[in-house]
C-alpha cells in the first residue's frame, strides 16, 4: 500500500482531452483504472464476431507549442500502432491497409507533456548510486516525483460501414514508481504508448472494460516478436520489430528510445496477407 500510495502520490497530471478524431462520443462512459482516466464504449457482441482487423498508423499531429519533435511524436505513435498489432494478433487476423477487414482501428495521440532529461537523469543517478553505495541489496530507488512525463489518447474501432464499435479516451501520467525514467523528451510518452496499445486491445478483444481485475498472461506466441523476432502477420512488419533485449537494456540504463527503437518500417505488402510463418 504505501507503494501504491507514492506511486499515486508521484504520478504526473494528464489531461483526458477530446480532440475530435472520433466518429462519435456519444454513449461514452466513466471507466478509470487505478492510474488511468478513460472513457470508453463497446458493442461487445460486434467486437467478439469480427474476424479480420486493420490497422491505421497511429497519428500524432503537431499542435502550437507541442513538447515533442516530429521524430519524437512518430516513435510515440509508431509504438502505440506496433503494440495494438501485436495484442489484436492475439484473436484477429490482422490485414493490409488496402485489404476488406471487419475492424479498422485508428487512435490519435491528443496530448503528451514532455520528461525532463534533467530529472530523469538525476533519478537514473541516485539509482546507480544506491547500487554502488549497497551492492546486492533489494532496496528500490523511487523516481524523482518532478518532470514525469504523461499521455492522452483517442482510438476506436470500425466496422466496413463506418460504424464506430468500440471508442477509448485515455489518460495517464507517469509515475514514480512503476515507470522507469528515460533520458529523453519522449521517455515517458513512449512508455505510456504501450501501456495504451494495451488497454484499448483488451477492450476490442473482450468488449469490456480492460480496467479491474489481474494482467492476463502474455500468451506464448507474443514472446518471440517481443525479443525482436518477426511477427505473426505480415501487416505489423510496417510498424517495424520491437527493439527487444537491446530496448530492455537501453530502458534500464534511461537511454532515450530512439537509440533502440528503429521505429516504423515502411514496406509493399502482398496482396494476400497471412501469417508469417506460412510465408
Amino acid at each position: 500500500m504505501t507503494s501504491l500510495a507514492l506511486a499515486l502520490a508521484g504520478c504526473a497530471a494528464a489531461p483526458l482531452d477530446r480532440a475530435g478524431s472520433l466518429r462519435s462520443y456519444d454513449r461514452l462512459s466513466e471507466a478509470n483504472g487505478l492510474i488511468t482516466k478513460a472513457q470508453i464504449r463497446a458493442s461487445k457482441k460486434d467486437l467478439l464476431a469480427a474476424k479480420t482487423v486493420r490497422i491505421a498508423p497511429a497519428t500524432f499531429p503537431a499542435r502550437a507549442g507541442s513538447p515533442l519533435n516530429e521524430k519524437e511524436r512518430a516513435l510515440v505513435a509508431n509504438a502505440i500502432s506496433r503494440e495494438l498489432c501485436l495484442r489484436l494478433s492475439e484473436k484477429f487476423r490482422i490485414v493490409a491497409s488496402d485489404d476488406d477487414a471487419d475492424l479498422t482501428i485508428q487512435a490519435t495521440v491528443t496530448h503528451a507533456t514532455p520528461t525532463s532529461e534533467t530529472a530523469a537523469g538525476a533519478s537514473k543517478a541516485a539509482a546507480v548510486a544506491k547500487t554502488v553505495a549497497l551492492p546486492g541489496v533489494p532496496v528500490p530507488v523511487p523516481r524523482l516525483p518532478v518532470g514525469l512525463g504523461s499521455l492522452s489518447v483517442e482510438a476506436e474501432a470500425r466496422d466496413f460501414a463506418g460504424f464506430q464499435k468500440a471508442a477509448m479516451v485515455w489518460a495517464r501520467g507517469a509515475n514514480s514508481i512503476t515507470n522507469s525514467p528515460r533520458i529523453a523528451n519522449e521517455g515517458d510518452a513512449y512508455d505510456l504508448a504501450s501501456d495504451f496499445g494495451a488497454d484499448f486491445s483488451k477492450l476490442v478483444l473482450t468488449g469490456e472494460s480492460p480496467f479491474g481485475g489481474l494482467p492476463p498472461l502474455p500468451p506464448v506466441e507474443s514472446v518471440g516478436p517481443r525479443f525482436g523476432g518477426a511477427p505473426k502477420y505480415v501487416a505489423c512488419e510496417q510498424f517495424g520489430r520491437f527493439p527487444g533485449v537491446t530496448g530492455f537494456v537501453g530502458q534500464q540504463l534511461g537511454m532515450p528510445p530512439s537509440w533502440t527503437d528503429s521505429g516504423a518500417q515502411p514496406q509493399p505488402t502482398p496482396a494476400n496477407e497471412g501469417p508469417t510463418a506460412s510465408r
